[in-house]
């Protein structure tokens, strides 16, 4: 069974919208895109190679388009994009001229995809797909990184709420700029007590 791991970038109040840059994402008028860039530094670098390290990836539609049109021609910046396998939820598109690329029609497609061998598969971006994950017990980890800014709108993270769940902190690193950084795998069911009794 292969892992799948969620890879977000979000600000305190959950939004997770066009991080990297003003023309990634300016849907439904968001006019903040690029708002990570500032953060920058050299601890953050050491763990975002970590991040992203090869492996094949599954997106929503959308975050593939943005990939798509970027990606090909800058892959110095992430060495091996070409070559991994691109999964892509999609029920509007089918083809792509970007290597490696297939497309998966519905839920069915990624739990046969899990169920299968192979890499971990890493999600970026695609919020939409995010929530689908996450009501259907499909996340296993999660790497969050989080930026010391609310923006009060965009795209969110848990935009539609989750199953109950409890993780385990597996890594944390917090930057000279603020920014945690932190990898949780899933560890379980909810357990509920009273504190201090």
């Amino acid at each position: 069974m292969r892992k799948i791991i969620v890879i977000s970038m979000i600000t305190l109040d959950g939004v997770m919208q066009a991080p990297g840059g003003s023309k990634e994402d300016a849907s439904e008028g968001f006019k903040y895109g690029g708002w990570a860039a500032p953060y920058a530094d050299d601890a953050s670098s050491t763990v975002w190679k970590k991040q992203m390290k090869a492996a094949d990836l599954l997106l929503g539609r959308k975050t593939f388009d943005i990939f798509e049109g970027y990606w090909p021609e800058h892959a110095a910046g992430w060495p091996g994009i070409n070559d991994v396998t691109k999964y892509v939820l999609s029920n509007t598109r089918a083809t792509s001229d970007w290597e490696n690329t297939i497309f998966l029609k519905n839920l069915a497609g990624i739990k046969k995809l899990k169920k299968g061998s192979g890499s971990d598969i890493k999600v970026w971006g695609s919020s939409k797909l995010i929530q689908l994950l996450l009501k259907n017990d499909l996340v296993d980890e999660l790497w969050i990184n989080t930026y010391p800014l609310t923006l009060g709108t965009g795209k969110k993270l848990f935009q539609d709420g989750a199953i109950p769940a409890t993780f385990k902190l597996v890594e944390s690193r917090v930057t000279s700029n603020g920014v945690i950084m932190v990898n949780y795998k899933r560890a379980g069911k909810v357990k509920t007590g009273t504190v201090g009794a």
